[in-house]
Order: C-alpha cells, then sequence, then structure tokens
C-alpha cells in the first residue's frame, strides 16, 4: 500500500500539491500560534531591578475560583502590594543572605520649562527606597547614598538626560506638586540588562516610605541567596515559609512579572490570543484541508472507479486515500511547523507595533509547540481524509464507474439536518445580544456567524446549485456562447463549484463578521459616552496619570461647578467553582458621589449614587441581573489587584458601554491602584460662568503640578483606549488568517482549473476560440466570487443587525463601508486572477496535444 500510494504521489504532483500547501500553511499557523501561548506560560523581559535577587515575591498576579484550572485564571489589573514584615520573616530562612522590602511609586523630574522627565523612549519614571538598590545592584559612581529626606539618588541614565550632578537641585513631583530634592548621589546598574523600561530614583527608607502611601507594604520583598545556593531551592524554602499567604514566589524571567506589570499583563494576554487565534486557525485549516482534498479525491473519480471495478475492497480504498494522505501531510507538517517560528516573531512584532504587547517581550522556543502542530495537522489530514474517502470507498463498482463520468449531485440526509440545523441554532444564537451586552454579546454574535458558516459549508451544494439556477440564466443571456457554457459547466460541476466557493464564502464571513462586530460594540461605547458626559474640561497627566488632590484645588476655581475625580479600572468576577468554574475582568470606575450630578450621566434606575460612600458599590443593570443582586445585597468579587471585596449595592445604573459594571468610591479605588493616582478629573462650569475666564483660571489654579493638560471633555469611557486597541488586533488576527485563507482559495481555484486542460482542448476542437474559452472561465469566476461574496455577506447580516439592535437600538453595523468594500473587492479579485492564471496555463498547450493527456 506504501509503495502504491507513493507511485501515485510521484505521478501525481499537481494533484497533491494543493494539499501539500494547504496543510502546510495551516501547520505554520497553529505553530506559531502554539509559540504565542508557550510564550504566555514561561517567557518575559530580562527583569532590571532584582537582577542579583534569586527570589522575587510580589503580590498576587491573577485570580482564579476555588477549585478552577490555571486556564480559568484572570490576570489582575493593578499591582499588588507584599506586607513588609514577609521580609523579616524571610531573612531569617536558612540559605538566604538578605532579604529586602521594596517601595515602588511614580516618580518624575520636573524639567526648567515645566516638562516631566520620563525613562528612556517615554518609559516610566518610578521611586524607590535607596536600601533596595543592593537588588539590582545599583552601585554609587559619585556621591553618598541618601541620608536625609530632602535627598535623591539618580540612576546615571537619568542623571545625564537632566544635565545634573551631585550636590545639584532637582525638583520631583510624586502624587502632589513637585518637591525639591538635592542629588546626593548618581548610581549605576551593575546588570547587563541595564535600565532599558525605566528610570529610577532612590529615596530615603522613610521618604520613600512616605510617597508609596502604603502603610505596612511594600512593592515587593527581594531574596539573596547565600554562596553555593541555587535559586531554586531558595524558592522552595520561600513558598513553604509563606504557604497561603496568596503571594507569589519567582525566579528567572518570571521575576519581571513582580517588576513590571505589563509583562505579567503580555503572558496573559498572549494565552487568550493564542487560544482563540489558534482556535479559529485550527478550524479553519480543518475547512480549507477538507475542501482542498475533497476537490483532489472528486478528480480520481475516474481512478477509484476503476480500482473498484476490478475488486478492490472499500477498506484498499481508504487505506490508499489515507496513506497518501499521511505521506503528503508528514512532509507538509514538518515544514510548516518550522515556518511557524518565523511567523510567531512576525506576529509578536505586529502586536507590539498596535501596543498589545511590549515590544522587548522575548518568545520561548521549545519542540512542543511544533509537535503540536505536525500532530494537529496530520489529525486534520486524516479527518478530511476519512470524509472524502467516504463515497469512493463504498460505493459499488458498477455505479463508481457511472459516476466517474458524471458527477453525483445529492448528499446525504444526514448532512443535511447537521448543515441546516447548525444554521438554525446560530441564528437562536444570534438573537443574545437582545438580551446580554458587552464583550460576551460581541462574542457570542462572531460565533453565532461561525457556526453558520460550518452549516453553510455541509449543505454547500445544495446552496450552491439553488445559487447557479439563479444566476445562470443571466450569463447565458449575458453571452450567447460563453455564458452558455459558464452555466452549463456549473450546474453539471456543483460540487466543484461549492469546493471553491466554500474558503471564498468563509474568508468573506469571518472577515465581515470580526470587523463589524468590533466596530459596532466600539461605537455603541462611544455613543453612549457622548450621552453620559456633561463635563466642559478633561484634565489630564503627562505621565498617565493625575494627583489626588487636584480635584480639590479645582474646586475652588471661581466658575466651577463640579470637579470629579476619576479612576479607571477594573473588577474581576468569579462565576462557580471547581473545574467548570471561570472568572472574568470587567471595566470599573472610581468616582467621587458628590461630584456626579452634572458631570457623568449614570442613568441610575435603582438606589441613589450619593450613598456611594464607604464599603459600597453600584453595580450596571446587566451586571446586577448577572450577579442576582438588588439594592441593599452584598456583591462579592476582587479588586483590579486581587484583592477580595464584599461590598453593599448601593445603586443600579443602566449606562454600562460608557461607565462599566461597577462603580466604586474614588478613595476606595485609589487603595487598589498601584500608582495611586487619578486618572482624569472631569470639570463643570457653572451656568453663568464665561468660558474663557474659566479657562484661564484653571491655567493658573493648575500651573503648580507638571504635565497637567486641559482639554474639552468630549466623552468618558470606562475602557479608554482598550477598543481601539482591540480592533487593530482583530486587524491583525483577519489579515493572518484571510491571508492563509486567500492563498489557500488560489491554490483550490488554480487546482480545479488546471485540470480541465482535456476539456478546454475539446471546446477549442469543436469550433470555440481562444477568447470564448478565456471569457467563459472569467464569467465562471465571476459566479464563484458573486455566489461565494452573497452568502459570505448574508452569513454574518442576521447576527451583526440583531447585536446592532441590542447595543445601539439600531438594525444598521457600524463601520465605514469601505471595509465592505475592500473585503468583497479582495475576494472578486483573487477568484478572478487565481482562474484567470490557471485558464492561461491551460490553454498554453495546442489542443491536439491537450486531447490526449490523461486524467
Amino acid at each position: 500500500m506504501l509503495t502504491l500510494a507513493w507511485q501515485t504521489i510521484r505521478t501525481r504532483l499537481g494533484g497533491f500539491a494543493g494539499a501539500f500547501i494547504a496543510i502546510f500553511l495551516g501547520a505554520a499557523l497553529v505553530a506559531a500560534c502554539g509559540v504565542l501561548m508557550e510564550s504566555g506560560l514561561r517567557a518575559g523581559v530580562p527583569t532590571q531591578r532584582y537582577a542579583d535577587a534569586a527570589v522575587v515575591v510580589g503580590g498576587v498576579q491573577s485570580v482564579r475560583p476555588p477549585g478552577a484550572d490555571a486556564l480559568a485564571a484572570v490576570q489582575v489589573t493593578e499591582q499588588g502590594s507584599v506586607p513588609a514584615d514577609v521580609a523579616g520573616k524571610l531573612a531569617a530562612l536558612p540559605g538566604v543572605r538578605a532579604a529586602v522590602g521594596e517601595h515602588s511609586f511614580p516618580a518624575n523630574l520636573v524639567t526648567a520649562d515645566g516638562r516631566l522627565l520620563t525613562g528612556p523612549d517615554g518609559a516610566p519614571s518610578s521611586g524607590h527606597n535607596w536600601d533596595a538598590a543592593v537588588l539590582a545592584p545599583f552601585t554609587l559612581v559619585a556621591g553618598q547614598a541618601p541620608a536625609a529626606d530632602d535627598q535623591v539618588v539618580l540612576d546615571d541614565g537619568l542623571a545625564a538626560r537632566a544635565g545634573v550632578g551631585v550636590g545639584g537641585q532637582v525638583r520631583v513631583v510624586t502624587h502632589g506638586t513637585p518637591v525639591e530634592f538635592r542629588v546626593s548621589g548618581v548610581a549605576r546598574i551593575e546588570s547587563e540588562t541595564g535600565l532599558s523600561r525605566q528610570a529610577a530614583l532612590f529615596f530615603s527608607q522613610e521618604r520613600a516610605a512616605a510617597f508609596a502611601g502604603r502603610p505596612g507594604q511594600v512593592h515587593a520583598v527581594g531574596v539573596l541567596a547565600e554562596p553555593g545556593v541555587t535559586a531554586d531551592d531558595l524558592a522552595e524554602t520561600v513558598t513553604s515559609a509563606l504557604a497561603g499567604s496568596n503571594l507569589e514566589v519567582t525566579t528567572g524571567t518570571d521575576r519581571s512579572t513582580v517588576e513590571f506589570l505589563d509583562v505579567s499583563q503580555t503572558r496573559t494576554l498572549l494565552l487568550t490570543i493564542a487560544g482563540s487565534f489558534g482556535g479559529f486557525a485550527l478550524l479553519i485549516a480543518v475547512f480549507v484541508v477538507a475542501s482542498t482534498l475533497t476537490l483532489t479525491i472528486n478528480q480520481r473519480r475516474r481512478e477509484f472507479a476503476l480500482l473498484r471495478a476490478i475488486a478492490a475492497t472499500p477498506n484498499q480504498i481508504r487505506g490508499l486515500i489515507g496513506t497518501e494522505t499521511t505521506i503528503v501531510a508528514l512532509l507538509a507538517g514538518v515544514l510548516g511547523s518550522l515556518l511557524g517560528l518565523p511567523l510567531a516573531f512576525g506576529l509578536r512584532d505586529a502586536f507590539a507595533a498596535i501596543g498589545v504587547i511590549p515590544s522587548d517581550f522575548g518568545l520561548a522556543l521549545g519542540p512542543l509547540p511544533l509537535l503540536a502542530a505536525l500532530v494537529l495537522g496530520l489529525i486534520t489530514a486524516w479527518l478530511a481524509a476519512w470524509a472524502a474517502s467516504r463515497r469512493p470507498a463504498s460505493i459499488r463498482p458498477v455505479e463508481a464507474l457511472t459516476e466517474a463520468a458524471v458527477e453525483r449531485k445529492e448528499i446525504g440526509l444526514a448532512r443535511l439536518y447537521i448543515g441546516w440545523g447548525l444554521v438554525l441554532l446560530s441564528f437562536g444564537a444570534a438573537s443574545v445580544p437582545l438580551f446580554l451586552r458587552g464583550e460576551a454579546a460581541t462574542a457570542v454574535s462572531s460565533s453565532a456567524t461561525l457556526v453558520a458558516v460550518i452549516g453553510i459549508a455541509l449543505v454547500g451544494p445544495q446552496v450552491v446549485n439553488f445559487m447557479v439556477r439563479l444566476i445562470s440564466p443571466v450569463l447565458a443571456r449575458f453571452s450567447a456562447i460563453s455564458g452558455y457554457l459558464a452555466a452549463a459547466n456549473s450546474r453539471a460541476n456543483v460540487r466543484r463549484l461549492a469546493a471553491a466557493v466554500t474558503p471564498v464564502m468563509l474568508a468573506v464571513a469571518f472577515a465581515l463578521s470580526i470587523v463589524y462586530s468590533q466596530t459596532s460594540t466600539a461605537e455603541a461605547g462611544r455613543e453612549q459616552a457622548a450621552k453620559v458626559t456633561a463635563a466642559d474640561y478633561e484634565l489630564v497627566g503627562a505621565a498617565g496619570g493625575v494627583s489626588p488632590e487636584l480635584a480639590g484645588v479645582v474646586r475652588q476655581v471661581p466658575g466651577v461647578k463640579t470637579a470629579m475625580p476619576v479612576i479607571r479600572t477594573q473588577a474581576i468576577v468569579a462565576n462557580g467553582s471547581g473545574e467548570d468554574a471561570d472568572a472574568q475582568d470587567l471595566a470599573a470606575m472610581g468616582l467621587d458621589p458628590t461630584q456626579v450630578e452634572g458631570t457623568l450621566d449614570l442613568g441610575v434606575d435603582s438606589g441613589r449614587i450619593t450613598d456611594l460612600t464607604g464599603q459600597t458599590v453600584a453595580l450596571s443593570r446587566v451586571e446586577a441581573d448577572w450577579l442576582k443582586k438588588k439594592v441593599g445585597d452584598e456583591a462579592e468579587f476582587y479588586f483590579g489587584d486581587g484583592s477580595p471585596a464584599k461590598l453593599r449595592v448601593v445603586a443600579i445604573y443602566d449606562n454600562d458601554l460608557a461607565i462599566g459594571d461597577f462603580v466604586v468610591p474614588i478613595e476606595l479605588a485609589r487603595e487598589h491602584t498601584g500608582d495611586r493616582l487619578d486618572d482624569a478629573v472631569l470639570v463643570r462650569r457653572a451656568p453663568d460662568a464665561d468660558e474663557a475666564t474659566v479657562t484661564a483660571a484653571l491655567q493658573a489654579a493648575t500651573a503648580d503640578y507638571p504635565g497637567l493638560s486641559i482639554t474639552p471633555a468630549g466623552k468618558v469611557s470606562a475602557t479608554g483606549d482598550a477598543q481601539d486597541i482591540q480592533f487593530y488586533l482583530n486587524l491583525v488576527t483577519i489579515g493572518v488568517i484571510v491571508g492563509y485563507v486567500a492563498i489557500s482559495v488560489a491554490n483550490t481555484l488554480v487546482m480545479s482549473t488546471a485540470v480541465r486542460t482535456r476539456e478546454y482542448a475539446l471546446l477549442r476542437l469543436i469550433g470555440s476560440t481562444r477568447r470564448q474559452v478565456v471569457r467563459m472561465m472569467r464569467l465562471e469566476a465571476v459566479l464563484t466570487a458573486v455566489i461565494a461574496v452573497v452568502i459570505g455577506t448574508l452569513l454574518p447580516l442576521v447576527p451583526l443587525v440583531l447585536l446592532n439592535l441590542g447595543l445601539r437600538g439600531t438594525p444598521i453595523p457600524a463601520g465605514s463601508p469601505w471595509y465592505y468594500a475592500g473585503i468583497i473587492g479582495g475576494a472578486i479579485l483573487l477568484a478572478l486572477l487565481s482562474l484567470g492564471i490557471a485558464t492561461r496555463a491551460a490553454l498554453r498547450q495546442r489542443p491536439v496535444d491537450a486531447i490526449g493527456i490523461r486524467e
């Protein structure tokens, strides 16, 4: 069997090339996703401030429901903290040379012209206690350690950019107005990594603790090992000592997750992206490979009919097809897996370019993703080959000879029932956004389209046959000869046409669903945000936050009616317990209830927002219904830093798309944010105040806060720029997957055209001109593209209409029509080019020579 299969492949390289390309590219995509997923588990960036610490203990990094597996965990969005007494406890352990607690807080130098001096390339600048400098270690290259509260040590890079040395005076801003300090020393980091991601300022222990604003807490504890003690052994000792404390013990690259919040968030994000992206890629690969193999096997009808006629058993036919597929899939899978490595780096760079992950985030390279891609490629090919081989293997020999001459049009009842059942199921799922909003509604809408695509793919020949009967008369009237031939060919070879239509339809439906569901969700948030924002000004900081005291200062400005501080954060909700439990992070806000009126309209329909004080929370109507809570009940969730919360519900509101699902008092929100800064201050003028006068007064009153911008308040959103980033992330995902589908579509169309050389020769010999044959194929290409575009447009239309009705109250999807024009234009151009190139290649031979070519 192996010898026969190999001989068949060698003599039919053109036919198997299509299957090879489909599996090759599918394996590359899956391998790339596997590399990203593995990187989410164990990659990161080199640590900088903790380079000499064998072990670093940090606050909780993720929230996981009790009994759930690691994939159910949700990464915290705010930096946690560690009890300060942990350092003393760890210092007494065997193998520990020293354990040092580190304070960390925003700290920026202020230039003479009032600008904030950040880290390299706009990186953050932070302050620390000098005692923690030993963890890097930092070594003084000039001056001495800060001994008084008015002294500071700068890293050498920051000192050079500021143009200041030992003895110089600098202004430093942390959580309020700038404070004068004398530079007592300049320090240089001794590690190889340097300070590429930050600038560092060091203060005395007492001053750093006061600036950090966390009594009894530190950012992290670094543990230095005794000589001869390995990091892994020390980590085991520390973990045992901290058992049950819910703190993170890290070594190696994992230390950077405590140092940099964006690294730990990136790891979780890569797991999520790679999981969903890889799932889509694998599902699409199944479609493409199945379509390609079906076309390949269908082109060999005469061969299988002859084998059945000379007594080949069904098992032998299936074995032959399976062996051929294994040989092709094994070679394609190995090469495709290797291609996945550069593809993974390309995806990493693309994600970094749109700001989803840090540009210096490394990738973890191991054999497991490549092996998984190879195995999944083999399984996909086997399943596709099994499905495609059922008919030629099970048909009786006499029927096989008959079907070899004329393509069978009917499809099985089971396939019909399953296909149309999935289409109906997708319509039911598409109605979910009428009752549910937010990310869940968008995800269900996209999933409904995908289910519909699967269903239509199963009943493809029936749907395509119906479409052909509608369109073919138009072709015949359009051109008496070429149009007639194109229509007749399409009616006689519905399965071949369906195999070409399916991947094009998949690409169109998938792209439209992802693009317009995201644009519709983003537009719904923008529309609601514009409605709820009544403020006239928004005050934001250049370094990412504003002082908590700023709102109080602004309230004293004449002509200001309200000044409300805003903190955008997250709330994590754990659903259930055990293996089926999961967690999700939801947008949340910290607000001042005394300043809400006239600034933000939450759409409160139950309770009072003025009661939002102390240990209380307001919930969106959607979240209150999901949690089954009403005013007066207690809601349990986790703050963005992973701390558990059990707060009394005092209000329920409707405007969740702009506000988020949780609103907590501003003081409570500050306690659970890493930098202890507000995100913005919203200002409302008094009704009779002059705009120019108030603006000038605001500028004068806030002059002592460097880097502050006063802008007109257009809208306020709990998600900030997250929706725009998600849109660009989806564009990258769509670009890669649609690129794969496009290559596969071209591959399928070329395959389906190349085998028709004898057909073209026959048409030429009976009097058709070369131009008529070329025109016939152009019309077939147009027919293929039109059917694919029509079906690909209709499938996501119902979910998108219902999504927009639920979110925006209108059936018209939001988003530029140019997206649609680009998608369908690309599909039509792809079909025309693929069929056109293949047709011209097939017509190069003389008809009398081509007619003698065996099939």
